[in-house]
Order: C-alpha cells, then structure tokens, then sequence
C-alpha cells in the first residue's frame, strides 16, 4: 500500500465561551421548566465549549499533510470562534434566532460552517464538548 492509500485523521482543538437558553416558544415557562430545567433560565446561562475539528484525508504527497493545521485553525477561527465566542448564541447570532440552541444544533451549525470551506474530498467531523461530561458529534 502506498502512501497515498492511507488515510490519515488531524485534530483541531478550540475553545469559546458562550451563554444561551434552551427553550421553545411554543411552550409556556412551566412546560419549558420540565423540559429544560435550569438550561430555560430567562436569563441565560453559559458554557465554556470544546470543540474539536476532525479532517480525515490521505497526505499530500508534496507536503505530507491532509491538510494545513495554519489553515485549519484559520478556517475554525473566523468560521465559529469570531461568530460565537463570548457571544449569546440566543441573542447575538443569526443560526439560533428560530433554532433552540442545544448542543446538538449548534454542533450542526459548525459543522456546516466548517464544510463549506473544507476540500469536499477531506472527511469533516466536528466534536462539541459542552461540559466535562457531555458532548456531541456530528456527523455520528
């Protein structure tokens, strides 16, 4: 097997702070309450997210990467970090202004961020942590 057959998985790791609130206007604040619980505070809360870019690939044969680590966090750096780090995802961001902001949305929202500026032929999967304990992944 040559080296060109080999796939190869890089990591970018990042990190932002945000504030949101878990809710659906549907619902009365009871109902979002029992739903929710403390994530539908009225007055938000916050998170100190994790966010980790996978891009798989097969090395260039001329530079040996799947792709440029500088450019990855360039990309992941104006693509999310610039949109929503100390931002409120609710308030300040035009992707949850109809879209409840769980985890689960916004890794989504990266990740179609990220895709878009990603050679279609690199494998893209982005890991959101957004506590020490819970996570997401997309796509899974």
């Amino acid at each position: 097997m040559s080296t060109n057959e080999k796939k190869v998985a890089v990591f970018r790791k990042e990190h932002f702070n945000a504030a949101h609130r878990l809710f659906n206007p549907a619902w009365d604040d009871q109902k979002n309450a029992e739903v929710f619980g403390k994530c539908s505070n009225p007055h938000y809360h916050g998170h100190n997210y994790e966010l980790v870019v996978q891009v798989t690939g097969t090395p260039d044969p001329a530079t040996g990467y799947v792709m440029d680590m500088k450019v990855l966090s360039k990309i992941t750096a104006e693509e999310v970090i610039e949109r929503f780090d100390h931002k409120n995802l609710n308030l300040d961001t035009e992707f949850f202004q109809k879209l409840n902001p769980t985890a689960e949305n916004i890794v989504i929202v990266i990740y179609n961020l990220l895709r878009t500026r990603i050679d279609a032929k690199l494998e893209l999967k982005v890991r959101l942590h957004e506590t020490e304990r819970n996570f997401v992944e997309y796509p899974a």
